[in-house]
């Protein structure tokens, strides 16, 4: 990682986690599921989905600070994702970052509400923010909402659930993919260019870069879950090969999912290059993804 991406994660990271305290303690909720909330809000993580949305709006020289309420909001949705796909009745983990999963702190029930909390007040905050402009609002939650629900990380979630104990083909594992993980990230890149006033064509290069990152992200997840440390990650390895679950690994071996890995990764690069603007840190960002261990 690169000494100018290191410092800018660093201190985005650092004002991303003072919004996000501040939002939910503003909020007024019942103490157990305000604290909830916050457990899981507060478990850490790499918050790839809120830099990549501030480091579009720097490519462009905007102020990323322009961008922390949209970024807030999406972490809010990514992390009542994780809530959910941990439940008993999704993937039944008992860690996440290292830490006991929510519902294992909390019961169930709590978990679900905590889940659905963050999830409706994530577009309250859009709704409600005294930054953007109703134009930029109502484009922000449409495309929010389309990546997070049934035409996006939801469809994902319920084919990737469906596809277990399936021999699935690359176009299938691609589809669940592209869509559990890869619309939030998508979001990332789309909501930066918005709020910077990207052009069509610009706008066109990055959801290249943003769909090819989003697949090699989860191709490297794949690769972690087999070659990974359980210690980096904070949660068992091999945990996909247990549930019976298609991989990259397993549908294409390792050498060529890592080579594919690699095609996506220059791929995103190439489409960067198209952009007419500073992408340094995306570029960096995107080999981050590919070489992460956790």
């Amino acid at each position: 990682m690169g000494a100018t991406l290191a410092a800018f994660m660093d201190n985005y990271k650092q004002q991303l986690e003072k919004e996000l305290a501040r939002r939910i303690a503003s909020i007024q909720a019942p103490p157990r599921l305000q604290e909830a909330m916050d457990y899981s809000l507060q478990a850490g993580g790499k918050r790839l989905r809120p830099l990549l949305l501030l480091a579009t709006l720097e490519s462009f020289g905007k102020k990323p600070q322009l961008g922390l309420e949209a970024a807030a909001a999406l972490e809010m949705i990514h992390t009542y994702s994780l809530i959910h796909d941990d439940l008993p009745s999704m993937d039944n983990d008992d860690l996440r970052r290292g830490k006991p999963t929510n519902h294992k702190v909390y019961g169930e029930a709590a978990a679900v509400l905590a889940g659905d909390a963050l999830l409706t007040y994530a577009f309250q905050l859009i709704a409600q923010s005294e930054v953007y402009t109703d134009r930029q609002k109502v484009q922000l939650i449409a495309s929010l909402a389309e990546a997070a629900g049934p035409e996006g990380m939801v469809a994902g979630q319920m084919a990737d659930m469906e596809g277990e104990n399936q021999q699935l083909t690359l176009e299938e594992l691609e589809y669940i993919h592209t869509n559990k993980t890869g619309r939030l990230l998508a979001f990332s890149i789309a909501a930066g260019a918005l709020l910077a006033g990207a052009s069509k064509e610009q706008q066109k290069h990055f959801q290249t870069y943003a769909y090819h990152i989003g697949l090699a992200f989860q191709i490297q997840d794949d690769i972690l879950d087999i070659e990974g440390s359980e210690e980096k990650m904070g949660k068992p390895a091999g945990s996909d090969s247990a549930k019976l679950k298609s991989t990259y690994p397993h549908l294409l071996g390792m050498p060529r999912t890592k080579a594919m890995l690699q095609e996506h990764i220059d791929k995103a690069l190439s489409a960067l290059k198209q952009t007419n603007t500073n992408t340094q840190l995306l570029a960096e960002l995107a080999e981050l993804i590919a070489n992460r261990d956790q």
